[in-house]
């Protein structure tokens, strides 16, 4: 049996603060860094094709743009505590190409310095 997805939408007054000039997209909260991320370690993926599944996803023309596991517990208490919450990512890796940054900490350096400049605004 596996586990129901679901689904939070990011705070629209943050997604307008901090969106303009980035890429935007959806992310991909999974529950966990290996099988649910499509990593196989020794035990085979409950899940097959998965990442290649949500690769594929599209709603109003905007596609999953990042995987990772840290979000979905910021995005359920923000909803249930009535936070503003959005998630903003440096994408250091395409698994589907198998390609990865080579200088991501600029790039995160840079996306800090403009989101809290941005958030500073509010």
């Amino acid at each position: 049996m596996f586990a129901q997805s679901y689904f939070f939408k990011g705070s629209d007054l943050l997604f307008d603060s901090l969106s303009p000039g980035m890429h935007t997209g959806i992310t991909a909260s999974c529950c966990g860094f290996y099988g649910p991320q499509g990593r196989v370690v020794r035990a085979p993926l409950a899940r097959e094709g998965m990442i290649d599944l949500l690769s594929t996803f599209r709603t109003n023309d905007v596609r999953i743009t990042n995987f990772e596991m840290e979000t979905s517990a910021m995005f359920g208490l923000a909803k249930i505590l009535g936070h503003h919450c959005a998630s903003v990512n440096v994408i250091v890796a395409n698994r589907i190409k198998q390609e990865f940054s080579k200088d991501y900490k600029t790039s995160l350096g840079k996306m800090i310095v403009t989101c809290l400049d941005r958030l500073a605004t509010l």
